[in-house]
Formats: C-alpha cells, sequence, structure tokens
C-alpha cells in the first residue's frame, strides 16, 4: 500500500522493530514500551540530579536522560553514574547533546545512550534561505559525515546506543531551504544521519519526530516509517510531544500524539514532557501504554483495502452543513445529562453558561457547549438559544413543539414514518449498522447528523472504518464522534478520550465529538476535556495555547513559576500561542509555530520575540512578563479582561 506506515489499520499489532539494547534494557523487538523522563537539575549539581534522578527511578522511570551542554557537564556525568551506582541503581543513563559534539563524544564513553538532534549537531540556525545544486548539498552531506563520524565510531567501540531526535522546532537552515518547514523536512533531517551509521555497520540507533504540534509529530512519524518501510530498515521509535505544557492540557496534548501513533501499533518507548516535575510524567506515561499490554490482536473489524485518507498531511472531511455542525463550521461539542438525577439551570454552569438571578441572563463561556443530550430527562426552564437540546426521539416527539429541541433515534427510528426534525435529526449508528444501503439513504437526506460509537476493543479503528466506509461511498453527512467511558479517573478519560477521539480528528475526521462519561469525573472537566481535545487537535481553538517545555539543566529561569505567571496574565487571550521556553535550544524554531516567544537566554536574563524574530534582547527576568504583556499591545493581540 503506497500509504503503509503500520501492520494494520483495523487490528491492533506493534510494528517489529530491532531490539536496541540501552545497557541493560532492550528498546524495540518483542520489549514493552519503555517509560522514559529527562532531569531539570544543573547537571553540574551531582547530588541534585542523582536524587532527582532516584526519584524518576522509584516513580517507574526506565531510562533517565540528562542534559550536557558543554564539555564539563558531559565530563560530570560519570560522577552521577558513578554515585547512582554506588546507591544501587542501575538505569541506563542517557546524555542529551545540543550543538557540541565533543560534548558527545565525552559522554558516549560514559553513558549507555546518547541523544543528538540533527538539527544542530553539525549545524548552525540562522533562519537563512540556502539554494542549493544537488552538488553543494551533497558537500555539505559529507561535511556532517566528516563531523558525525568520530561519534559513532565511539558508540560501536563503546556499546554505547544512539537517539537521532529531530525536532520540529530546531531543524537546520539547510533542510528547511530544501524541504521546507514540513515533517518530510523532519524525516530526511533524521534519514541523512541514519544513512551514515547504516554505512559504518552501525545499527544500536531509536528515531524520534518531536513537535509542539500533534498534526505535525503524527504526520512525521508516520512518514518516518513509511521511509524506514522503503528502505528496508526498522530502527525503534522514541514517542513524545514536545513543550507539551502543564496540566490537563499537557495531558491532553500528550495524549493525542503519543496516543495516535500508539493506536496504530507505533512506538517502543515514549516520554511525556510536562512543565511539572519529572516524576510526575511517569504516571501519565504508563496510563498511556497501560490500554495496549493486553490488546486482542484479532479484530473482528474487517481490513481496510482501500484507504481514502493520505496519513501524511492533513485534509478535513469534506462535510455538508447541517444547521450549525458540519461543512465550514467548527466541530461542535455534545454534553451529556442523561444520567444526571436532577437538571436545573445550575448544573449548565459547568457546560459554559452561567446564569444570573438578578439579571435574568446567561453568560456564555469560549468553553460553552453547543448541545446537551438529555435522554428521557425533561427540563422545565428556558436555555440560552445558542445550546441546542438533545431528547431520545419518543420524548423528543412530546417535546418538539419546543425552541432548539432535536431528536436522537436509533436507525430503526429513524427508518420509521413517524415525524422528524425537518432541520436536525441526530442518527445513533456503529459500524456493523453502516449499510451500503443506509449510507445510501444517507445521501439523500440534509437534515441528519451521525451520532456514531463503538464497542469494540479497538475502538478508534472501528470508527476510522466507519468513516472510511462514508468517504468510499461519497457520502457527506456530517458525524460527531461519541465515546462512553465507565469507572476512569478523571486523568484517565481525559487520557482515553484525547487517544480515542484525537487519533481521527488530526486526520480531519469528525465534525464534533460526544464524551459520554459515568462516573468518571464532574461535568466541568468533562466538558472540558472535549474543548481540550480540540483544542490539541489545533481543530477549534478556545483559550490561549502555551507551548511550555518542560525544562532541563539548561534552563535558566523557574519554569513552573514563570509559565503560571504568563498563564495568570495571559488566559484570556484567546487563539493566541505563546512559547515559553527555557533555553535557546528549541526557542527560535518552536517561535515559528508560536505568535510571541518568552526564552531564557542568559541566568536572569530573557528575549522575547514575535514569531520567530527577536524583538528584544537581555530583558531582566522580574521584567520580563511585563514586557511581553506590552508587546503583545505593541500588535494589537491584547484585550482586556471584561
Amino acid at each position: 500500500m503506497k500509504r503503509s506506515y503500520c501492520v494494520s489499520l483495523t487490528n491492533y499489532q506493534r510494528l517489529e522493530t530491532r531490539e536496541v539494547m540501552v545497557g541493560t534494557i532492550g528498546i524495540g523487538g518483542t520489549n514493552p514500551i519503555r517509560v522514559q523522563s529527562m532531569t531539570t537539575t544543573d547537571t553540574m549539581d551531582t547530588e541534585a540530579t542523582v536524587n532527582q534522578a532516584i526519584r524518576m527511578i522509584e516513580a517507574g522511570c526506565e531510562i533517565v536522560r540528562i542534559t550536557a551542554p558543554s564539555k564539563k557537564e558531559a565530563e560530570n556525568l560519570a560522577n552521577i553514574k558513578a554515585e547512582l551506582r554506588k546507591r544501587g541503581y542501575t538505569t541506563p543513563l542517557v546524555a542529551d547533546i545540543h550543538f557540541t559534539p565533543n560534548a558527545a563524544e565525552i559522554a558516549a564513553k560514559i553513558v549507555e545512550k546518547v541523544r543528538i538532534n540533527p538539527g544542530n549537531y553539525a549545524d548552525k540556525k540562522k533562519f537563512e534561505n540556502i539554494e542549493y545544486t544537488d552538488l553543494t548539498y551533497n558537500e555539505e552531506l559529507e561535511r556532517i559525515r566528516e563531523s558525525f563520524m568520530p561519534l559513532v565510531e565511539i558508540c560501536k567501540t563503546h556499546g554505547t546506543a544512539m537517539r537521532i531526535g529531530t525536532n520540529h522546532g530546531s531543524l537546520s537552515d539547510r533542510i528547511l531551504s530544501r524541504y521546507g518547514d514540513t515533517p518530510l523536512g523532519m524525516v530526511e533531517s533524521a534519514m541523512e544521519f541514519l544513512r551514515i551509521c547504516r554505512d559504518l555497520n552501525y545499527h544500536n540507533i531509536v528515531l524520534s519526530m518531536k513537535a509542539s504540534n500533534t498534526l505535525v509529530v503524527v504526520q512525521a512519524y508516520r512518514l518516518l516509517v513509511h521511509q524506514m518501510m522503503q528502505e528496508n530498515m526498522n530502527y525503534p521509535l522514541h514517542l513524545g510531544v514536545t513543550e507539551a505544557g502543564d496540566g490537563e492540557d499537557g495531558r491532553i496534548k500528550s495524549a493525542v500524539g503519543i496516543g495516535t501513533l500508539l493506536e496504530d501499533g507505533l512506538g517502543d518507548t515514549i516520554r511525556v514532557s510536562l512543565t511539572e516535575e519529572p516524576e510526575f510524567e511517569i504516571p501519565v506515561a504508563q496510563e498511556l501504554i497501560a490500554r495496549y499490554k493486553n490488546r486482542t490482536k484479532k479484530s473482528k473489524i474487517a481490513a481496510i483495502t482501500n484507504y481514502a485518507i493520505t496519513p501524511f498531511e492533513y485534509n478535513k472531511r469534506k462535510t455538508t452543513s447541517v444547521l450549525n455542525v458540519g461543512g465550514t463550521n467548527v466541530p461542535r461539542v455534545v454534553a451529556d445529562f442523561s444520567l444526571k438525577e436532577k437538571i436545573t439551570p445550575a448544573s449548565f454552569f459547568a457546560l459554559g453558561y452561567q446564569y444570573s438571578v438578578p439579571l435574568d441572563k446567561w453568560h456564555i463561556t469560549d468553553s460553552a457547549c453547543d448541545y446537551v443530550f438529555l435522554g428521557d430527562k425533561i427540563i422545565d426552564f428556558e436555555v440560552p438559544g445558542t445550546l441546542g437540546i438533545i431528547y431520545n426521539y419518543k420524548i423528543w416527539l412530546q417535546q418538539y413543539a419546543k425552541f432548539n429541541t432535536y431528536p436522537f433515534l436509533t436507525i430503526k427510528e429513524y427508518l420509521s414514518d413517524e415525524k422528524k426534525h425537518d432541520k436536525l435529526n441526530f442518527v445513533y449508528v456503529t459500524l456493523p449498522e453502516l449499510t451500503s444501503s443506509f449510507i445510501e439513504l444517507l445521501k439523500k437526506d440534509e437534515t441528519v447528523v451521525l451520532l456514531i460509537d463503538t464497542y469494540a476493543e479497538h475502538g478508534m479503528a472501528e470508527q476510522r472504518k466507519l468513516f472510511n466506509d462514508l468517504i468510499l461511498h461519497d457520502c457527506k453527512t456530517p458525524v460527531i464522534i461519541g465515546r462512553a467511558y465507565g469507572n476512569l479517573t478523571p486523568e484517565q478519560v481525559q487520557l482515553h478520550a484525547s487517544t480515542d477521539m484525537g487519533a481521527l480528528l488530526v486526520d480531519g475526521l469528525g465534525d464534533g465529538v460526544f464524551i459520554a462519561a459515568e462516573n468518571c469525573g464532574s461535568d466541568k472537566m468533562i466538558n472540558d476535556t472535549a474543548f481540550g481535545i480540540l483544542q490539541a487537535t489545533r481543530t477549534r481553538i478556545s483559550k490561549t495555547e502555551y507551548i511550555s517545555c518542560p525544562s532541563c539543566g539548561r534552563t535558566l529561569f523557574d519554569l513552573q513559576e514563570t509559565t503560571a505567571k504568563i498563564r495568570a496574565v495571559t488566559s484570556h487571550l484567546k487563539g493566541l500561542k505563546i512559547g515559553i521556553m527555557g533555553c535557546i535550544v528549541n526557542g527560535p524554531g518552536e517561535m515559528a509555530d508560536a505568535d510571541y516567544g518568552y526564552v531564557g537566554t542568559g541566568v536572569g536574563k530573557i528575549t522575547l520575540y514575535k514569531e520567530k524574530e527577536v524583538v528584544k534582547r537581555n530583558v531582566p527576568e522580574n521584567e520580563a512578563v511585563d514586557e511581553l504583556i506590552q508587546l503583545i499591545k505593541k500588535h494589537g493581540d491584547w484585550v482586556d479582561v471584561i
């Protein structure tokens, strides 16, 4: 299949990769998916780094990464490793390298693995557009080979593993000039280094394709696997979404990017990058991979033989517009109140609708859901005119005269001769019910919105098959993605729903989401999760987005405290993307994806960016947040809090 990137689109099966040993830990092959993280301490502070590494290990971290920005930090890895071994910890260590090949060469003789970034290992980034002929480009590749070969030979001699880790935010000017700021450019950046390793008969390699944009993450990893298939390679994959942020946003964004790939059997080790203490990343990673430990490999879902979706680029499925669903409308959020014992106006506060008794008015927030499914529950008060109420069909037949009420029908009810809504009917369907004859009926009825569900263990794949069947039949009926969960913790439902729904949305599938969660947490949390998934897939923006790195030993300020300070004064700026970077490694590149950037460039010094352009250098840290606000105001993106 020309679009192949996984073993099967319908049967869960991990992609078979070669085993790479990192010390005593195997990655790939038949090994379980490994969990790793990175220290945030100063690498020269041996005691602090060792203590933090131990907290990570005891939380379940199987591989510990430590930054080595220069020769002295690389050399101190020996002291850190010795102290950990002295205390009885044998967990493999990884040196994280940017810009300094000599530090990598030192570290490779000490630790079990080195991570290099092909964007800055042998290149400099000045955002220059360079014209290359094939000859001059090949000369550049030869220059890289000469710079990279010594490290490869050291790794071969010492049995050291290597991660070739591409970052979307730090692609070299050379790659950007030839391939553009694209997933293909990310893949080629890694493949250039990988081909050198292959020529030198060195194969102890893991690959990664990280970005803060979940669509770029998914497309780049898929394209990487596709390219490896073309070149008869099968190196293991390290998955991650970089600069994911903190709190629920960081977890949802990580689950969308990492979970989408795990669903297709991709990934041999993962790191969840949160702007929090590294030991807090471990349970999130463990929860993401727990769903696949016993997942059935033999599915009842029919194989997809004609894949109508291009997995390496985003294309929104074309649908008709049914009222405010489908077409060019943003994806809609449907909330579930069908199981609530009592529903009052106050119940809707959790869904973004705040009723003022003295003013007799509703205030509608940016995260107000579009529809509420009440099932058989009838309310006796007026709701905002922007909110649609969905009743089970038999109840709706009694309520249809009321404003903004719509029916929820089974296929049998839809096929009956009884009254329907003249503008919008929600029809519940699962893949086994989606027959060719039913699809032909849908094509003739522009009042239907499908609300799809699944009972399959590999539910995302079943729903993807449903979408694929609709596309192949040229059926443009809008679809709300529905998933049901029960008895999960709030974090579990966030991660599961973000994986299940995000994996479809990143491929342009779905005109809305409906999370039915019983005994999984508050109504507000579920509603916020729905909007968070749409935000993370960049299909509907309802709040400020923070592209915030997880911190490491290179970080030049307190990232958690600074992120909280910036969030406190900018969280009302809907749709704005603000990058908060602890150092310069990914700063300039990630600024290209952010509207504004706040980057540590010296102790107590901040450089501010407008997109990828430096606006103000070396701002004192105690003045930098106020200067950021002034910068946003200067460019007309500031609004006052009402």
